[in-house]
C-alpha cells in the first residue's frame, strides 16, 4: 500500500537480521527501488557487505517495476555517516531519470485513479453499513452464507441489487 503513495519505495533493512531472502517471499524486494542495509558499521560491517550482496544477488532474479530504473542495494551508517550521500544521489538519480521518462507522472497519474478507487469502495461501504434496511438485510445474508446455504457471490449481488434498487427508488421520488 504504501509503493502506491510514494515516487520511489526504498526498503531499509538491518544487516544481520536473517531475513535477507524473506523479505523476497513477502514480495517487497520486488516493489523496492532501492534496498539500503542499515547499521553497515562495527560488529555488523561484515554482516552488512553479506546481505548487500544476497540482496543484489535476489534482485537479479526479479523483473524491475520500471524500464527505466533498476533497483539498486547500499549500505549506509548513520552513526559514521557512511553512504549517506551515495544514498541521496541515488534517490535524486532515480527522481531525474523517472521524471524524464515521464513515468513519474504516469505512476503519479495511476495512484490518483487508484485513490479514486478506493475512496468509491470506502463511500459505498460506509454507505451500505450505515444503511439501516441493508445492515439487516447483510447479517442475515452473512449467516446464510455461513451456513453454507447461499454463496458469496449470490449474497454480494443481492446486497448490492437491493442498495442500488433502493437508491434508485429515492432519487427517482
Amino acid at each position: 500500500m504504501v509503493s502506491e503513495m510514494v515516487d520511489m519505495f526504498v526498503l531499509m533493512v538491518p544487516p544481520a537480521g536473517g531475513d535477507e531472502i524473506q523479505g523476497l517471499k513477502k514480495g517487497i524486494v520486488e516493489i523496492s527501488d532501492l534496498i539500503v542495509v542499515n547499521k553497515s558499521d562495527g560488529v555488523f560491517a561484515n554482516a552488512a557487505r553479506e546481505a548487500v550482496a544476497e540482496y543484489t544477488s535476489a534482485l537479479k532474479y526479479l523483473h524491475p517495476s520500471s524500464p527505466s530504473w533498476q533497483p539498486k542495494v547500499i549500505k549506509v551508517s548513520a552513526k559514521t555517516n557512511s553512504g549517506l550521500d551515495e544514498t541521496w544521489k541515488l534517490m535524486q538519480s532515480y527522481y531525474n531519470i523517472m521524471k524524464r521518462s515521464s513515468e513519474l507522472s504516469k505512476k503519479r497519474g495511476k495512484q490518483r485513479k487508484l485513490w479514486m478507487w478506493r475512496q468509491i469502495t470506502s463511500e459505498l461501504l460506509d454507505r451500505l453499513n450505515s444503511d439501516k434496511e441493508i445492515r439487516n438485510l447483510v447479517d442475515k445474508l452473512e449467516q446464510k452464507v455461513f451456513n453454507g446455504e447461499i454463496t458469496s457471490g449470490i449474497a454480494a449481488d443481492y446486497v448490492v441489487d437491493n442498495f442500488t434498487h433502493k437508491y434508485n427508488v429515492t432519487k427517482t421520488n
